[in-house]
């Protein structure tokens, strides 16, 4: 029988054919025809072997509907496709499936918007559809590709290209959904997919149009919204990244980052990694803080704002992760941070030394502060990692930063002065010492034994006897935040002759059995820097704020009676030095010096409580408010020195017999006041410059006393006679 014939006999065709022509209305305005879809629906679920037959015969219909563009038909043939996937997704409809995707590419590959609109809601339909067996050949590139597409789309029409866009993104949530849960599908998390998945994301959600609309628009209709519906799926996609996927699903945002010159300005990376940092899982933080090292390593020639927009990228991720969870590699990323900041001195110093060169004033101070902003996120982002971490990681990472710095007289300092000479050697002594701050704000540690081993104490000492002022200020806000345990030198700023101590509600515990040894192995290497530091020529208001802040400190956290004693020794000493005044010290240093003697003796005689000592000291500082202001702290730093200091008048100065007798109480040994204090060196110095310029100072120390004391004893021979 002819094939015509047959073609023309309705009843002879088969019964799947029959039911799904009947579902299509002479006029396509009608609609699906509901009683005939029941029908077909029926069959199917009554006979699913024949749904692959009912997919390829609906996709053969589309096919020719789509070439002679008989959309309603279309409309209809997707509408059946649809209902017949909810209808029978829970039998085996993988053969149906294959003709459903191969009809919805077809729609995709049309250049009409509305049929992409139209095949692209199936599909997300369809992904919503969980499948109880995994699909063994199933392949996405295809929609990944489509879908991606349909996200840049550049229609000339702004609503057909937000409807265009939007469903590019719908389509790859719905790929996204339907892939990364099933493990025959992990070819997604490939880099070729996730070049395409990322960076379709990021265009709509970065897009100045969408990112207003998102901003200032956020309408109930959100999710029509490119930027929002983009965002969303983006957070999706990183909140179903496992271990192995993370470092694939990262670098493509580094990538379109790069590409599209977003480091600088940088907000829209910084919203990123936001982004990223809270969607994924804490424990995969310290992956994506890597990845964005890595990425500065790849940018270390680039310009500074580029590398301060890494950087502050950096800081971003870093404040983000979740204490504990930044990995092991702690010490690594530190190591990278200083290999950044190091270089960004040295770009810093070359800059200058060109501009000295060629007399470019203005090039290069722009250059030099491009380069101050780099040094200042880094120093940043030490300080945010730093705080993220336990204290047992802490520590090391202090001792790690400490061996950084170049210290005089050591390998590492002689090696960096031949490269960058004294003014970079000074500029990253600066910045390490700026991050040891970061790192030490806040740290909490039992026992200053462990806090403050010999190994960072005397490469620190060594920093705090430089010339230059501003490196002895870093030094001891480095010891404040290490020894200050309970938070009380914001009541402590400012030198000052405080009325009434109790009033400032000092936080304090009794000193326990290790911090004892602490202070009797190195004591009297604090006093020895303490009394070194005062006399400095350099020093500044804020240099003695700082030295009293010590001494204040020092007495709260770690001093019992035998500390005390020490502690007024050496105020003593200071003293006496300030008025023999043999190293001919300007008449600001030594009223310095005799302004910090009173302002902390003050402090001490409140914070003993020893009302005879307390007498003492007040009527000494009374006598000086009507007599000698320029030795109290609130007149020296503001009022007219004089050219030479009174020292016949002895009751302007705190006398030795006097504050021993006052300290005749149980437990101070006043008898050791009578013995005139002399630097001291304890713990191992470091070698080289340092132990020679240690040993040189007391020598020095020890002979002006033992010449002190010759001279006593020769008057005091020929008095007898």
């Amino acid at each position: 029988m002819p094939a015509g014939v047959c073609g023309c006999c309705g009843p002879l065709r088969p019964r799947y054919k029959r039911l799904v022509d009947n579902i299509f209305p002479e006029d396509p305005k009608d609609g699906l025809s509901k009683s005939d879809m029941e029908k077909l629906t029926f069959y199917a679920v009554s006979a699913p072997e024949k749904l692959d037959r009912i997919g390829a015969y609906l996709a053969e219909k589309l096919s020719r509907d789509v070439v002679r563009h008989r959309y309603g038909n279309v409309v209809i043939a997707m509408e059946a496709l649809d209902q017949l996937l909810m209808a029978c997704h829970s039998q085996s409809i993988k053969p149906f499936v294959e003709s459903f995707l191969h009809m919805v590419a077809k729609l995709l590959e049309s250049r009409e918007p509305d049929l992409q609109v139209l095949g692209t809601n199936s599909f997300v339909k369809f992904a919503n559809i969980e499948e109880d067996t995994p699909s063994y050949h199933r392949r996405y590139e295809f929609f990944v590709s489509q879908f991606s597409a349909m996200c840049h789309s550049t229609h000339e029409d702004s609503e057909t290209r937000t409807r265009i866009r939007v469903a590019g993104i719908k389509g790859l949530q719905g790929v996204v959904r339907k892939t990364v849960n099933d493990e025959l599908q992990a070819i997604i998390w490939e880099p070729q997919h996730m070049d395409k998945l990322i960076p379709s994301m990021l265009f709509n959600m970065q897009d100045s149009e969408n990112l207003d609309r998102y901003c200032t628009h956020m309408c109930t209709d959100g999710e029509e919204n490119p930027a929002a519906l983009a965002e969303s799926c983006f957070r999706e996609l990183l909140g179903r990244a496992a271990y192995g996927n993370m470092n694939n699903a990262v670098r493509p945002v580094l990538i379109h980052l790069d590409n599209h010159h977003l480091w600088e300005p940088n907000e829209f990376a910084v919203s990123c990694f936001r982004i990223i940092m809270y969607s994924i899982q804490a424990q995969h933080s310290h992956h994506v803080i890597q990845q964005v090292l890595n990425h500065l390593d790849t940018h270390n020639r680039n310009t500074p704002r580029v590398r301060a927009g890494i950087v502050q990228v950096l800081l971003e991720t870093v404040a983000i992760a979740a204490k504990g969870s930044v990995g092991p590699t702690v010490l690594e990323v530190f190591n990278t941070l200083l290999k950044h900041l190091r270089m960004s001195v040295d770009f810093e110093l070359g800059e200058n030394s060109r501009r000295n060169s060629s007399s470019s004033v203005s090039s290069g101070r722009g250059k030099e502060s491009e380069e101050r902003i780099v040094q200042n996120a880094i120093i940043q982002t030490i300080g945010f990692f730093g705080g993220n971490l336990p204290d047992y990681q802490r520590a090391e990472v202090m001792m790690f930063i400490m061996g950084k710095v170049p210290v005089y007289g050591t390998p590492c300092h002689t090696l960096d002065t031949v490269k960058i000479g004294h003014q970079g050697t000074k500029r990253i002594q600066t910045m390490l010492l700026s991050s040891l701050i970061m790192v030490t704000s806040g740290f909490k540690s039992k026992s200053m034994m462990a806090a403050l081993p010999s190994s960072f104490l005397d490469p620190l000492f060594s920093i705090s006897l430089m010339e230059d002022s501003e490196l002895r200020q870093l030094v001891l806000e480095i010891l404040h935040n290490i020894i200050d345990r309970h938070d009380n030198r914001a009541k402590l700023r400012g030198i000052r002759i405080i009325p009434n101590v109790a009033a400032l509600k000092i936080k304090r515990e009794k000193i326990s059995k290790q911090d004892v040894a602490f202070m009797k192995k190195q004591g009297q290497q604090l006093y020895r820097h303490i009394y070194l530091g005062c006399k400095e020529e350099h020093n500044v208001h804020k240099n003695f704020e700082l030295l009293f802040t010590t001494l204040a400190i020092l007495t709260i956290e770690l001093a019992n009676e035998e500390v005390v004693v020490e502690l007024i020794r050496l105020a003593v000493a200071l003293q006496d030095m300030a008025l023999a005044n043999e190293e001919k010290m300007s008449m600001f240093i030594c009223c310095g010096i005799h302004a910090l003697v009173a302002a902390y003796l003050n402090f001490l005689s409140q914070m003993i409580a020893n009302p005879p000592f307390c007498q003492h000291v007040s009527k000494v500082i009374e006598l000086r408010t009507m007599d000698a202001p320029h030795l109290l702290p609130e007149n020296i730093f503001r009022d007219k020195l004089p050219e030479c200091l009174d020292k016949e008048d002895k009751q302007l100065y705190f006398q030795t017999a006097d504050l021993a007798e006052c300290l005749l109480a149980p437990g101070y040994n006043a008898e050791r006041l009578s013995v005139p204090y002399v630097p001291q060196c304890s713990g191992i110095m470091s070698k080289g410059f340092h132990t020679i310029i240690a040993a040189k100072d007391l020598l020095e120390e020890t002979f002006r006393r033992l010449s002190s004391c010759l001279d006593q004893l020769f008057s005091f021979s020929l008095f007898s006679l």
